[in-house]
């Protein structure tokens, strides 16, 4: 499997500092990042690691859903995941506090109940929510249509 790679060039301290997120495995964007935009309510036009973290385990969590649906029969016709992931403060800075996964998802041929069983079994076996174990990930799962 393929090593993915993502750059940022950092500029001044952290208050007034400012950087730029490159994904550059696939040269895709650059992105803007500070920490006053991090920690206020309002991104303005910048992103933070945690949106990175959140769109690396929404996409992650999608994927292993699938896959796991399909295992066992069924055919997944739409699905749509958010992750919510918050930032707080511990005694020596700042952690992740929190994601919360918010699964939505049209199925064929897997009851509700099974549905439910194999967004749990996703949530345990997704690479990313792997890597984030010292964090708290709560799911909400649900069939649709």
């Amino acid at each position: 499997m393929p090593t993915r790679t993502a750059r940022t060039a950092w500029n001044g301290g952290l208050q007034d500092g400012s950087g730029q997120v490159e994904l550059s495995s696939s040269q895709l964007a650059t992105f803007e990042v500070s920490f006053p935009t991090r920690s206020a309510d309002s991104a303005d036009g910048h992103t933070s690691p945690e949106e990175l973290i959140a769109a690396a385990h929404s996409s992650c969590y999608a994927m292993q859903l699938s896959a796991l649906i399909g295992e066992a029969g069924g055919t997944p016709q739409a699905v749509e995941v958010k992750a919510d992931v918050s930032l707080g403060p511990d005694d020596v800075g700042f952690k992740l506090t929190g994601i919360a996964l918010t699964v939505r998802a049209e199925v064929d041929g897997v009851d509700a109940e099974t549905f439910a069983r194999i967004a749990a079994d996703a949530k345990r076996t997704c690479p990313v929510s792997k890597a984030l174990t010292g964090v708290e990930i709560t799911l909400d799962a649900a069939l649709e249509g």
